[in-house]
């Protein structure tokens, strides 16, 4: 006999913390236990189907297991999955990462977007010989020391969670993410000193927040400037917003770039890349050690080159779509939200949405911080009362996919407009 959500999280607990592997995958009274999925459909234990825009937070650019994904991956398992060698697939996937990234002269495949920011970071470092990095409150780079921090007094950082090393986070510089005043400031008493400047391009883990163009180029000025290096963690950009990304879309090359989520389809990858000058310092070829027995497994590679191929095929029909999909979302959001006077704003960029209930703008992390999280949380409930899956935390994104119909869309706006509406 099949148990039901409720009871098989009842045992989830016994093993899990808090029964899930990751805290965005709880939320009250208990998370969704999944079933199954296929395209912009989950069906969790009970039954019930869900038009998804979690996503897998944005890996699955083509919606769930698509076909082509999955010959492409039982084909490589015939072949083998680890060899503990190089194999002519993960060669394939890197010309394809870097023949569609720019900028991406040599790079390293890893199984995580934390394993890439973690090791971009340290080449960062091994490069310049420098101590500091600079990050910014709200943008995400991994759950590892170097990051796992907010501001304190000043600029530098204090250890956000408990076991962080506060040597490691008394190294890492905070900025606000959107302040160009902020940025130099810090460059103009600590530039000689620091090795890397490290964002993302477009904000999606403080909910969506689009950059100040103006930011993105005096980050890359400064860096340029104080001989630090500038990397974009495209983890969650990368193939989503345009096939080479943020560097593609804004024209504006990063000297390192860190890729995941989108790359792989939903297959777990990683990868930091750039400019050759710096990547010949990895090991073997240069004395930066760093080693993975997964790196480039033979379901990472081939889901790679998968995407990529898929993506140069459709083109800007991906983009346009997502696009659509989410400026849809946007209007109706906005329109039902001035009819019944209720307090929200919507930050989209291209195909990245998210609705915050406040009504003054969103630009940063602290204006992110003054949503009405209560009230977001409540608005999840609704939607999934009605079979529409939006992420359970307000400082993420939802991501329509590739997969995402016409049918679809009209439901979700039907969804949404109840759902507001009975927020009112």
């Amino acid at each position: 006999m099949k148990l039901s959500s409720l009871k098989l999280f009842e045992e989830a607990k016994r093993y899990l913390p808090k029964g899930v592997n990751s805290p965005v995958r709880y939320f009250d009274p208990y998370p969704i236990i999944v079933e199954s999925a296929t395209g912009p459909l989950i069906t969790d234990l009970d039954g019930r189907i869900y038009i998804d825009y979690i996503m897998g937070y944005g890996a699955n650019l083509f919606g769930h297991s698509p076909q082509w994904l999955i010959n492409a991956i039982s084909e490589s398992i015939e072949n083998g999955i680890t060899y503990g060698l190089t194999s002519r697939l993960e060669i394939e996937a890197a010309r394809a990462i870097s023949e569609t990234v720019p900028g991406v002269d040599k790079l390293r495949m890893v199984n995580s977007g934390a394993e890439a920011t973690l090791h971009a970071i340290r080449l960062a470092r091994a490069y310049t010989g420098r101590r500091y990095i600079v990050k910014f409150r709200g943008c995400y780079h991994g759950a590892h020391d170097y990051v796992l921090v907010e501001p304190g007094s000043g600029a530098i950082g204090k250890p956000k969670s408990p076991g962080v090393l506060e040597d490691a986070s008394r190294s890492t510089l905070v900025g606000d993410y959107n302040d160009i005043e902020g940025i130099e400031k810090i460059m103009r008493k600590h530039g000689d000193e620091v090795a890397a400047i490290i964002l993302e391009p477009i904000a999606a883990n403080m909910g969506v927040i689009p950059p100040n163009i103006e930011f993105l180029k005096a980050c890359r000025e400064l860096a340029s400037r104080y001989g630090s290096i500038l990397i974009f963690d495209e983890i969650v950009t990368g193939l989503r917003i345009a096939p080479g990304g943020a560097q593609e879309y804004f024209g504006i090359e990063a000297d390192l770039v860190t890729l995941g989520k989108a790359m792989g389809s939903g297959v777990p990858v990683g990868v930091y890349g750039g400019r050759k000058d710096i990547m010949q310092l990895v090991a073997p070829e240069g004395p930066f050690y760093q080693a993975s027995t997964f790196g480039g497994n033979a379901i990472a590679s081939a889901a790679i080159v998968a995407t990529i191929e898929h993506v140069r095929r459709y083109g800007n029909k991906i983009y346009g779509k997502l696009s659509r999909i989410a400026s849809e979302i946007e209007a109706e959001a906005e329109r039902i939200a001035e009819r019944y006077g209720i307090e929200l704003t919507v930050n989209r960029f291209e195909g990245l949405i998210q609705i915050f209930m406040t009504k003054h703008k969103v630009t940063d992390y602290t204006s992110a911080l003054a949503s009405d999280t209560g009230k977001y949380m409540r608005l999840h409930r609704e939607l999934l009362k009605r079979g529409i899956l939006i992420p359970p935390s307000q400082y993420e994104s939802w991501f329509p996919s590739y997969a995402h119909t016409g049918e679809n869309l009209s439901e979700t706006l039907y969804a949404l407009r109840e759902s507001l509406r009975s927020l009112a």
